[in-house]
């Protein structure tokens, strides 16, 4: 198909701005515009703008910028780094996670209720993590503290901190709904924090409203998005076509604005607030199931001089609470057509404090004397364990076929493992939460009985957790063992990809006396860097022996009710050595895990060079707005996007110049949501640099629907001009891949990594090999931006042939750095 006929350039006063973004590293403004005197020209201490302070007030005087464009830097790094407290928000990995799976469904279109059930049923999974999680704290305080070993001399004796709580003292708190109600106060203090840490985040994060920009709406490429507009309709929007079209877009062709392009997108009020109520609610009925739930069976068990009704009546208050809650979650998504401000107060407002009215009168209920009443065994968390899992388990198996059937209405090749990368996901939160939880659980009770093995019998001092966390943690020995095999052949094939690459290095460099050496350097981190498209697989492999061992470990708690170490019993020395074996490791392994999360959580937050190697993953994580799960670390897209469509319109509107929007790494999926953001106006007098951009490998693949082909093949026809340059030997950047026949060439690449082979009279010092930093340094970098600017449009007409010239003699050096 011949390209599309180009437009004229807009007028330009012929002043340029090169707004640079930086990646997940996170660097100085300094450092970006490499100049030690800079100054803030707009935002606040956890994002702004900053130039040069030579540069102030440079737009009055155009012609001292002749040789390059005035550069700022747009530092958002402190919106994902900071002190080591932060670390503590790994904690609340699964929830990300989890709030991942929502953003990951394939790309479709005409199926709304299918789109619609895939959100529905990815906010249920969110659901249950919160209840794994306070019902994980219960486990803790009331099974473990309160009832087993304050109600058991042997284990309460041992500690002096549980002598007010102890049977021994026979005081107010011996009787078992006393300690009850004082220990559901540790697991209510979790989900009041986990609101806290939900409404603070978002006030710190999210809560900066959007401008609005006057344009006409749009046609959207996605117009199937999980929500319900406050107007109760699915899709509000009106076709609009461009009179003005940009390079690569035809006269009368309709405007391309996917869904990361509407008014409401980063602006996810509403919904936050519903699920943080609803959450919230979640968490508190659970806590009252716990400690209400025990005093109603006690009371139909036995003479009692609570009557039984109370417990029917306090239940059956509780259960309709429930699934007032799980009919909040179900009913509405977001809102994006339109930016919505408005709250459901009356639902955020009486939903928790409703569920808190009832907790309180678990509390009381459970309080009430009971002579009588004496605690033994364990509380039954082993149902409740094992329906959360059950639970778990049916729910991603759904959402698996329906996003297989969301995939193959409209299959793309490259999306992440036939569109079951959101499903594969949520199992993975899943399983995260279970460790978390369960290795918590584990550790107590492995402290409070002492020298014994919690469930083993003999020697403990108390019963211990529910069996099926000791399951739950003996298959994960199992579970590495199994991704042993694929992991060594991963690596077999990576050494056997180097070695092919070394002939074709030696070639492309024209190497007359080459260093094999410096050969196998270059073709290693090649073939590294191909790893990460294995990473699908690895994830998919993974998720699925997850979803496999985790139903065996239910069954076999079910069958057995004993923990594997008992259960193996008789069955062969062989057998019972290893299935002891599996429950010791997996014990300590899940308690260690939870650890060395927070450690390497800190590492990352204090430690530039490591926050560099962990900081994608999470930057990736916290990119996504809360969709899913309200206790999901903040989202600082929410800010960063506002933030750069603000200046990138206020600078084109008020200078009517040239803007280029530089951005590297995680900073390109910025700007390119960024400009998505933009009227019609403003993005016209736009130019997109990406580098070591991962807006097609990475969020492409795993996010099909928000970054797959059509959106960015619709991005690169309503920017005036994009240009993306990569090379092989970045693990995290890669071309866009989008066709040529729809405009301009976007990709550039690969660059060559190292520039120089090897040492020269011009290079007397080895190259180093840069992968994914310092795009800047290759003079590719100054060429290309160049020849955008001048796409944009000349300040003067220059005949035909001249911005070949110019195009040609552009090597200066870069405006900035952009990558930390």
């Amino acid at each position: 198909m011949p390209p599309a006929p180009q437009a004229e350039a807009p007028h330009s006063s012929g002043v340029a701005l090169e707004l640079l973004v930086h990646g997940v590293g996170g660097t100085t403004p300094q450092e970006m515009l490499g100049d030690p005197r800079t100054t803030r020209i707009t935002g606040d201490d956890t994002a702004a703008v900053h130039r040069r302070t030579e540069d102030v007030g440079a737009e009055q005087h155009p012609e001292r910028h002749r040789d390059g464009p005035i550069a700022e830097a747009y530092c958002w790094s402190n919106l994902t780094s900071g002190n080591g407290s932060r670390a503590l928000w790994l904690l609340l990995l699964p929830f990300m996670v989890v709030n991942l799976a929502h953003w990951m469904r394939p790309a479709t279109r005409g199926s709304a209720r299918t789109v619609r059930l895939h959100g529905v049923l990815v906010r249920l999974v969110a659901l249950s993590l919160t209840v794994l999680l306070t019902a994980a704290a219960c486990e803790v305080a009331l099974d473990l503290v309160a009832w087993q070993c304050a109600g058991t001399p042997d284990c309460s004796g041992q500690r002096s901190w549980l002598g007010f709580l102890s049977t021994q003292q026979d005081g107010w708190f011996a009787q078992p709904g006393r300690r009850l109600a004082v220990a559901a106060l540790v697991p209510t203090a979790v989900v009041g924090l986990l609101w806290y840490l939900s409404n603070r985040t978002w006030s710190a994060y999210e809560s900066q409203r959007p401008l609005t920009w006057d344009q006409p709406d749009s046609t959207d490429t996605d117009d199937d998005t999980d929500h319900t507009d406050t107007d109760g309709t699915d899709d509000d929007r009106t076709a609009g076509t461009d009179p003005d079209p940009v390079p690569g877009n035809p006269p009368g062709a309709p405007l391309v604005r996917p869904a990361l392009g509407r008014p409401g997108f980063w602006y996810g009020r509403r919904l936050v607030a519903r699920l943080r109520a609803a959450h919230t609610a979640a968490g508190f009925l659970t806590v009252a199931a716990a400690v209400g739930g025990a005093a109603a069976r006690h009371d139909r068990a036995a003479d009692s001089p609570v009557p039984a009704v109370a417990g029917v009546l306090f239940e059956t208050v509780l259960t309709l609470c429930a699934l007032v809650v799980v009919a909040v979650i179900c009913h509405r998504g977001r809102s994006e057509r339109r930016l919505d401000n408005r709250l459901d107060r009356a639902l955020t407002t009486f939903l928790p404090g409703t569920a808190l009215a009832l907790l309180v009168w678990a509390v009381v209920y459970a309080a009430w004397s009971r002579p009588a009443w004496v605690s033994s065994g364990a509380l039954p968390g082993e149902a409740v364990f094992r329906t959360l899992a059950l639970g778990q388990g049916l729910l991603v198996v759904v959402l698996a076929v329906v996003a297989l059937s969301l995939y193959r209405r409209a299959p793309e090749p490259r999306t992440t493992l036939h569109g079951l990368g959101g499903p594969a996901v949520a199992m993975l939160a899943c399983a995260l939460g279970g460790v978390m939880t369960g290795g918590v659980a584990q550790r107590v009770a492995d402290w409070l009985d002492g020298p014994g093995t919690p469930g083993m019998g003999a020697g403990a001092d108390i019963e211990g957790p529910p069996v099926l966390l000791s399951w739950q943690a003996s298959v994960i020995p199992v579970l590495l063992l199994l991704l042993l095999p694929p992991l060594v052949w991963l690596a077999v094939r990576t050494a056997r990809h180097a070695r092919r690459l070394g002939p074709a290095i030696e070639a492309e460099y024209e190497e007359k006396h080459p260093e094999p050496g410096r050969t196998r350097h270059i073709a290693r981190t090649r073939a590294t860097a191909a790893l990460t498209d294995s990473a699908p697989g690895i994830l998919g492999l993974l998720s699925a022996a997850t979803l496999l061992l985790g139903a065996g470990a239910v069954t076999g708690s079910w069958l057995t009710g004993e923990v594997p170490g008992l259960a193996m019993d008789g069955t062969g020395p062989f057998v019972e050595s290893a299935a002891e074996t599996a429950q010791s490791t997996g014990s300590w392994m899940t308690g260690f895990g939870v650890i060395l999360l927070v450690t390497l959580g800190r590492r990352a937050y204090r430690d530039v060079s490591a926050r560099r190697t962990i900081g994608i993953l999470w930057d990736v994580g916290t990119f996504w707005p809360r969709a899913a799960h309200p206790f999901a670390p903040p989202c600082y897209a929410e800010r960063a996007v506002p933030d750069l469509s603000s200046r990138m319109c206020a600078w084109t509107g008020s200078t009517r110049g040239r803007l280029v929007i530089s951005g590297h790494s995680q900073g390109s999926v910025l700007a390119a949501a960024a400009v998505w953001q933009l009227p019609d106006s403003a993005r016209r007098r736009v130019a997109l640099l990406t580098y070591g951009s991962p807006i097609e490998r990475l969020y492409g693949r795993w996010f099909p629907a928000y970054f797959g082909r059509v959106p960015l093949e619709g991005l690169q026809r309503s920017v005036h001009c994009w240009r993306n340059l990569w090379r092989a030997t970045d693990p995290i950047g890669g071309p866009v891949r989008i066709d040529e026949g729809q405009g301009h060439e976007v990709d550039r690449g690969p660059l060559k990594d190292p520039l120089v082979y090897g040492r020269t009279t011009e290079h007397p010092l080895p190259e180093p090999i840069l992968g994914h930093s310092d795009y800047q340094a290759d003079p590719v970098f100054a060429v290309e931006r160049a020849a955008l600017l001048e796409r944009l449009g000349p300040v003067v007409p220059q005949q035909a042939g001249a911005g070949a010239q110019d195009r040609g003699g552009a090597a200066q050096g870069s405006a900035g750095r952009s990558s930390g």
